[in-house]
């Protein structure tokens, strides 16, 4: 690579590459299959950040099952070519100019900063007004509206980076800036009342996060999943049980919360709710759910809801939480290159906890 380049901005450090290697979605569709792969790793140039953006060298970058749906076309596609991934480490090299309150708006050249999905409001919408930004319909994503941190570099307006301690590895952190952010909202929609009795379906990276936060805050947790790894990780993290997803749970749950992308699992979800409990389905993506019975699955007064991206304020409260109750992501180490292989090993449930990338 050629050294030597200063972003623009005056925030920058000196001697970047001109170029950098980085993952993009050039045909979304299976995975699996005897065509070419959904994605390629190539070489393109370095990221500019625009004005009131960070210019960001990436440490790690969790694999989520976001980024899945994003590879395979289950989303709508944003960005053409995008790069994926938006649980990002990294450190802080540059920005683009004009951050409000200064060169780098409070930020210095090699602090850690946290990319996360959430990455532009409007700020003027009623749903920004009443602090629901997750809602914004003008809001945008990292890795689907913008290039993300599967690559060695990656940009993100100052005002919507994530300040992160030093002290903690950035393979761990990176787990927590979805998983772990999308898992409290989750479980904040799934009203959990204290003390209560918690169910986990699906056990992957947000569930495992969400079950540490739930635990910590003195819940009894259930795990419901398919997976034998997970049931014992769940176990050795508290849970109180761990079974089948299929499965009922050994008590009736005041809470619940559906992370497997299983349109199925939302009526026996529902089923294993006590009266008055709360389904939160935490999926940007779901399969399609069948015809609901009313008397067994949503009377007294049984409610189902959906959760949509996060606030800021989310995000801020998730990571403090997670620093005090040391919340920590099993994690699963890749090399950049074998982002492919991370994302097929997840469709494949051939781990427990999370995947991460690192350049």
């Amino acid at each position: 690579m050629n050294a030597g380049r200063t972003p623009e901005g005056g925030g920058g450090a000196r001697d970047l590459p001109d170029v950098m290697r980085a993952w993009r979605v050039t045909s979304p569709g299976p995975l699996a299959g005897g065509g070419d792969p959904p994605l390629e790793l190539v070489e393109v140039p370095l990221p500019s950040p625009l004005p009131g953006e960070l210019l960001v060298r990436v440490e790690a970058c969790g694999v989520c099952r976001t980024d899945l749906h994003v590879a395979e076309g289950d989303l709508p596609v944003h960005r053409h070519r995008v790069v994926p991934g938006h649980e990002v480490v990294g450190r802080v090299v540059g920005d683009g100019g004009g951050v409000h309150g200064g060169a780098l708006d409070g930020w210095s050249t090699g602090d850690r900063v946290g990319i996360a999905w959430l990455r532009h409001t409007c700020g003027r919408c009623r749903w920004c007004v009443r602090g629901a930004e997750n809602l914004c319909p003008y809001g945008r994503f990292t890795g689907w509206d913008a290039d993300g941190g599967y690559a060695e570099f990656a940009t993100v307006p100052a005002a919507f980076a994530y300040r992160l301690p030093d002290d903690v590895a950035a393979v761990s952190l990176a787990p927590l800036l979805c998983a772990g952010i999308i898992g409290y909202r989750a479980l904040r929609r799934a009203a959990l009342p204290e003390g209560g009795r918690l169910g986990l379906y699906g056990f992957g990276g947000s569930a495992h996060l969400c079950a540490q936060v739930a635990i910590a805050a003195g819940a009894t947790v259930h795990v419901l999943t398919r997976d034998a790894a997970a049931q014992r990780l769940a176990l050795d993290l508290g849970a109180a049980s761990a079974g089948g997803a299929y499965d009922a749970p050994p008590e009736p749950l005041d809470a619940a919360v559906l992370f497997a992308p299983v349109g199925d699992l939302v009526p026996v979800a529902l089923r294993a709710l006590d009266r008055g409990g709360v389904l939160a389905v935490a999926g940007i993506h779901l399969s399609d759910t069948p015809p609901l019975v009313y008397e067994s699955e949503l009377f007294y007064e049984k409610e189902l809801r959906s959760v949509t991206a996060n606030t800021r304020d989310d995000g801020r409260a998730f990571l403090d939480l997670a620093v005090r109750h040391g919340v920590r992501a099993t994690t699963h180490p890749y090399p950049l290159e074998e982002g492919l292989s991370a994302l097929r090993d997840l469709k494949a449930g051939r781990f427990d906890g999370a995947a991460v990338l690192v350049p």
